[in-house]
């Protein structure tokens, strides 16, 4: 039986809350790693390792891959049976295979010129360097392991099942965490301890939604590669849908090698990544997921109409939950980096620092979800070659702003120049939409996004307030700070939907609407 449209708030709501949990997971991760490794050569050089995988865990897996196979897909779901849907995945994954072994032999053997291309400043330090090429190398093969999860977990997101996807970086994380508590005891580096954990982590993640392809009913078997037409459409169609669902990602890396300049930058801009990246990851990644199958059923039927209305109630979600989370961050950022991560090898200048970037990153986070929003619109189209144009420009903008403003105020520059890309890519996006007349602001959206931010910006001024009264507890040990921060978490988030229902931005039984109805 073929899945009926989703609904998008209570779909984006399931993956949004697994991916909650995955995020806490990964917050707990941070903070252990942080403890054991700091911020010096051994932190910089894993963090590099570590951002080969992670990188293509968040383009693949956080939905870029989707944007082309979903829409091929769905197609032979519902237009010629499972079987013939299943013929095509297993052809996919064959190619797939075969392509993601060689580009892993030959990554593996070319690693030492890979890094003085991602990370140029550490051939000052022969050691650093050295370390950095051996993590990388233990940590790669994660990429060939999570890309074919990747796969799995769009097959389940066509069939309406979204859970077992959203819940694969658990594994990450709880792996990553048993490497810290049981690995790095018996090892004198704690960064290959960590590394062998990053390896280990892709083949449960893959065994995870083998496992749960198979109570769908849906075995996938390895075929003979073959080039067939389908196959050739996705790949033409992928790269360039990789790429432009990955441009985040690709400015961030851009980011470390800038960063690899200057000492200790690699370790602030992660952890500013890590705090900004939850609310990007459970509202506008869950969103985006949702929104592309969604998107592809509707256009297909013909129904125009639903498919703007969907794109519309998606911004107005988004944003609903994303505008007060870039606020909340903004004020609270010095706080949230010192409670989290400021003990062990982690010093205060340190949380200054990684504060720093995080205030910059939070006035990103919109574009970040906007983008994760509108891209959908083009993927479920089969358009992959726009989004791919649009992010090439946004990449030349974050390159250029990130040389010359880190000539200036360093390791920040690097996080506007990000920030900038993103809603240069925004504007791209939703202008192109708007001119080909698949997008257009409706009256309910143009209503409620002013009203959004004087509710935020409300928000915002409570919590300034808030902040400055409990300046003492927030400085006391880990227990009491650590409930502090978070009893001023949901103060600025009561007081927020409480602007919200006065100001008519969003109310209690719009809500409740939103998640009865598809």
């Amino acid at each position: 039986m073929n899945p009926k449209p989703a609904n998008i708030a209570r779909s984006a709501a399931t993956i949004g809350a697994t991916t909650m949990v995955s995020r806490l997971l990964g917050f707990l991760r941070d903070v252990m790693m942080a403890s054991a490794l700091g911020t010096g050569p051994i932190a910089d050089a894993f963090f590099v390792a570590f951002r080969f995988p992670n990188m293509f865990r968040s383009i693949f897996a956080e939905g870029a891959f989707n944007a082309a196979f979903v829409p091929l897909f769905s197609k032979r779901l519902e237009g010629e049976g499972r079987a013939a849907a299943r013929r095509f995945a297993e052809d996919a994954m064959s190619v797939l295979l075969v392509a993601l072994l060689i580009l892993t032999i030959a990554a593996e053997l070319a690693m030492p010129w890979i890094m003085l291309a991602f990370a140029p400043g550490f051939a000052e330090d022969p050691a650093k360097f050295d370390l950095a090429v051996q993590l990388t190398r233990i940590a790669f093969p994660y990429l060939l392991f999570i890309s074919l999860t990747a796969l799995q977990a769009a097959i389940l997101n066509s069939l309406g099942r979204f859970f077992p996807g959203a819940a694969a970086p658990v594994m990450l994380n709880v792996t990553l965490i048993g490497a810290i508590l049981f690995l790095i005891p018996l090892t004198d580096n704690p960064g290959v301890a960590l590394s062998w954990g990053v390896a280990a982590a892709g083949v449960v993640q893959f065994a995870w939604l083998a496992i749960s392809l198979w109570r769908a009913g849906f075995v996938l078997r390895l075929r003979v590669p073959k080039l067939t037409p389908d196959v050739r459409r996705l790949f033409r169609l992928g790269v360039p849908g990789v790429i432009a669902g990955g441009i985040t990602q690709v400015n961030l890396t851009i980011g470390t090698i800038i960063a690899s300049l200057q000492a200790g930058a690699v370790s602030w801009l992660y952890y500013a990544d890590r705090i900004y990246q939850l609310p990007l990851a459970v509202i506008g990644i869950a969103i985006g997921i949702v929104l592309l199958p969604d998107l592809s059923r509707r256009l297909r039927a013909g129904d125009g109409a639903g498919a703007a209305n969907a794109q519309n109630r998606a911004i107005e979600f988004g944003m609903l939950l994303t505008v007060p989370a870039a606020v909340g961050i903004g004020m609270l950022a010095f706080d949230i980096i010192g409670v989290l991560f400021e003990r062990g090898a982690f010093t205060a200048a340190d949380t200054q620092a990684t504060a720093l970037a995080l205030i910059v990153y939070a006035a990103g986070l919109p574009a970040f979800v906007l983008i994760k929003i509108f891209q959908p619109a083009y993927f479920a189209r089969e358009d992959t070659q726009t989004p791919l144009r649009f992010a090439a420009v946004s990449i030349i903008v974050n390159i250029a702003a990130s040389i010359v403003l880190f000539q200036f105020i360093g390791y920040v520059g690097i996080a506007v120049g990000t920030v900038l890309s993103a809603w240069t890519n925004v504007g791209q996006l939703s202008f192109r939409l708007w001119r080909r007349g698949e997008f257009a602001a409706d009256a309910a959206l143009a209503r409620a996004l002013p009203l959004i931010v004087m509710a935020a910006a409300g928000m915002g001024a409570a919590l300034w307030f808030g902040r400055d009264a409990l300046e003492a507890p927030l400085a006391a040990a880990l227990p009491v700070a650590l409930a502090t921060l978070l009893g001023l978490i949901m103060g600025g988030i009561l007081v927020y939907f409480f602007l919200c229902q006065i100001t008519g931005a969003a109310r209690l039984s719009d809500l409740r609407r939103a998640f009865r109805r598809g």
